[in-house]
């Protein structure tokens, strides 16, 4: 049983993210805040096993005894097929996870229904911390009786300003462009979203809305959506960033380290351009060849994360990106040795951008990847590929003015050629705009760690 003294010790909170990776890591980092002594919440972190795994796994910022903070519990699901990604295929967004999610969604309710069981028996309150896509969870969090959920939003709050209204007075006065963002999306995923999925009912039945979002990066949109949802007596809490803030100093600390900081430790500071699209793109070998020269071209200094998409079970097979590219990389690392670096694993992005050689960030802007950035004072050149990632770009590039857009995703099914990636990287790394942006980004990067989050807020609310 549950002790009854401190308020936080009758409170067990129930994180359950979306199983993909972006997700899984915002609401890992959330739940390790939570747990940490400083809040000292009784958190439960509950996914597939192969999610958990990949969860803990990844998770960078953190030391080894944290995660010991966190109750992991695997939501078993049936056996799903686990396809590699198609990078030839006409439309980026990875519909190879398709499998995973279905079944995701089928199946997870049960068991977490359990765990939320026994848990409601015990303690005063059960908070159901769950990512949007997981309608099932809200409506667990409602069968019990002294249970609520909150929903965590892992986009940008500016994106629901658009979509709630895309002439809305903040687009139009800054010059921005929203496009729906089922354009970016596949038929097969909406219809998923909407008959199954159901994040608009996650919305309506909840008890208020996390965001990965800070008043340094989108103050005007968060008070714009704290008033819609006020309206309906729903609160937002912007807890963003959700991921630790590091200083280079920490690094050589904590956790097992990547050879590649050490890489980085003797390069000049701000001199190093770090290249990486996420774990739900795969770029055409026609792409990595143009990429590739640009690189070398360029003559900078630089780390690229070559690899390809996740499969829906990131251990299950292997091997097929570095077959693919191995021709290719031999004779590139051969050409830059000394300047580059090439990893075709797991990076640790998080510790990449906190480097004080890091000077930019070639991203496909991911939520996760544009906060990561921007919270370590580092801007981006943009290259979106699908989903939320064109809206983020546009933030960056044309409202945050920290980025320059390598791709409009408008040419997403074109190659782009090396000239011009490499004219944005040089515009980026040695030019007087370049410069200019640089400073932008550093200064956000200071902006948002002196400003205050609504995290302590949401600990007194859900342990009121």
């Amino acid at each position: 049983m549950a002790a009854k003294g401190n308020p936080a010790d009758a409170v067990a909170i129930v994180a359950v993210p979306f199983p993909a990776q972006g997700h899984l890591n915002q609401l890992l980092h959330l739940s390790l805040q939570l747990a940490s002594s400083s809040h000292g919440l009784t958190v439960h972190y509950a996914a597939p096993a192969p999610q958990l795994r990949q969860a803990r796994a990844r998770v960078h910022g953190w030391d080894d005894k944290a995660l010991l903070s966190v109750q992991f519990h695997d939501l078993g699901v049936s056996t799903y097929v686990s396809p590699p990604p198609d990078p030839t295929a006409d439309a980026p967004f990875p519909s190879h996870l398709m499998p995973l999610w279905e079944a995701y969604t089928a199946d997870a309710r049960a068991p977490l229904s359990a765990l939320l069981g026994e848990l409601s028996a015990s303690y005063r309150r059960v908070v159901v911390i769950c990512d949007i896509m997981n309608s099932f969870a809200v409506k667990e969090a409602a069968r019990l009786p002294n249970g609520e959920a909150f929903v965590c939003n892992c986009v940008a709050v500016s994106s629901a300003t658009g979509s709630i209204d895309p002439g809305h007075r903040l687009l139009r006065e800054n010059g921005l462009r929203f496009i729906p963002m089922d354009t970016y999306l596949t038929k097969e995923f909406m219809d998923y979203e909407q008959q199954r999925a159901r994040a608009a009912q996650s919305i309506s039945s909840c008890a208020g809305i996390l965001a990965n979002a800070c008043r340094a990066l989108e103050g005007e949109f968060i008070d714009v959506f704290a008033e819609r949802l006020d309206a309906s007596s729903k609160k937002l809490f912007a807890i963003g960033p959700l991921n630790p803030l590091l200083d280079t100093g920490a690094l050589k600390q904590g956790r097992r380290r990547h050879e590649c900081l050490d890489w980085l430790d003797r390069q000049p500071p701000e001199s190093v351009l770090y290249v990486s699209f996420g774990t739900t793109s795969s770029l055409r070998v026609e792409q990595v060849a143009e990429l590739a020269a640009a690189l070398r071209g360029s003559k900078q200094r630089f780390i690229w994360v070559l690899r390809d998409a996740d499969r829906g079970n990131i251990f299950a097979g292997s091997g097929e990106s570095e077959s693919r590219y191995a021709k290719l990389l031999s004779e590139f690392c051969k050409e830059t040795e000394g300047t580059g670096l090439v990893i075709t694993g797991w990076a640790p992005q998080l510790e990449i951008l906190a480097h004080g050689a890091t000077a930019a960030f070639m991203s496909h802007c991911g939520w996760n990847s544009t906060m990561e950035s921007l919270s370590h004072g580092k801007p981006i050149l943009a290259w979106p590929m699908h989903s939320d990632q064109p809206w983020d770009a546009e933030l960056v590039c044309n409202y945050l003015k920290a980025g320059f857009l390598v791709r409009p995703w408008e040419k997403h099914g074109e190659v782009v050629p090396a000239t011009t990636i490499q004219a944005v990287i040089e515009k980026m790394m040695a030019s007087e705009e370049g410069l200019a942006v640089r400073q932008r980004a550093k200064a956000l990067g200071h902006a948002v760690r002196s400003s205050r989050n609504d995290l302590e807020d949401f600990v007194d609310h859900i342990t009121r």
